[in-house]
């Protein structure tokens, strides 16, 4: 793994796809507990009016909260660590883990921003792993426009359907997807299966916490700390 390499190339592209990185033994001991987690709740969290705008179908869990110590194991990755110091520099900060959590025949996520691109230098970093394999049939693939990280705010739904110059990534089991937060991306339906990956959220020096309060969607701006459409977007 060249890390000077897959930095420059985050850089360029705003995301960076690795396969095999992950243990195969942890991550299924991952899946096994989100899937023991989701077994008791599987209910949405969101309410019912950014579920519908958003169109998104994403519970989340986090795990460390909630005292799941395993979940600390690829915090500590030194080839993690190593390649996310690469790509934002020194005296970054972990914010959180976050599972996501979709149900099968779900509608995924739409199109989105994971924080305001209005600042160049103030964003997030997504690292996503993988524990199980998603691919056509299970449906849920990640679709992204590289290098839209410098594109600013992603255009709205009057500016058409369309948005031109994506690609699919069909995730493995074991992979990790780093994208910038800025970028802009979207996770297709689900088919007849559920649907897991694992974020773990990070920002560079000097940059507020709360960056991910606010989503940018192609029909709205929305801040979840109070559940509150802050812009309608025509």
């Amino acid at each position: 793994m060249n890390i000077n390499q897959l930095a420059n190339s985050f850089h360029l592209n705003g995301y960076v796809y690795i396969e095999n990185f992950f243990d195969r033994n942890l991550m299924d001991l991952y899946q096994n507990k989100i899937l023991d987690h989701f077994a008791l709740d599987s209910s949405y969290k969101h309410d019912n009016d950014f579920i519908k705008k958003s169109d998104t179908d994403v519970i989340p869990w986090f795990p460390q909260i909630d005292g799941e110590k395993a979940f600390d194991v690829i915090e500590q990755d030194e080839r993690l660590i190593n390649l996310t110091e690469a790509i934002l520099g020194p005296r970054w900060k972990s914010l959180y883990c976050m599972v996501m959590y979709s149900n099968k025949s779900s509608n995924g996520q739409a199109w989105h921003q994971d924080c305001d691109p209005s600042d160049n230098n103030i964003f997030n970093l997504n690292r996503l792993i993988y524990t199980m394999d998603i691919n056509k049939q299970s449906g849920g693939e990640v679709e992204l426009i590289p290098g839209s990280h410098k594109k600013g705010i992603i255009p709205a739904l009057s500016e058409g359907d369309n948005l031109k110059g994506g690609i699919t990534i069909e995730p493995k089991n074991g992979s990790l997807l780093m994208l910038h937060g800025h970028l802009w991306h979207k996770v297709l339906p689900i088919n007849q299966t559920i649907r897991v990956s694992t974020n773990y959220r990070c920002i560079p020096n000097g940059v507020p916490d709360n960056i991910t309060d606010t989503c940018v969607y192609r029909n709205m701006l929305y801040r979840f700390s109070d559940e509150k459409i802050i812009e309608e977007r025509i």
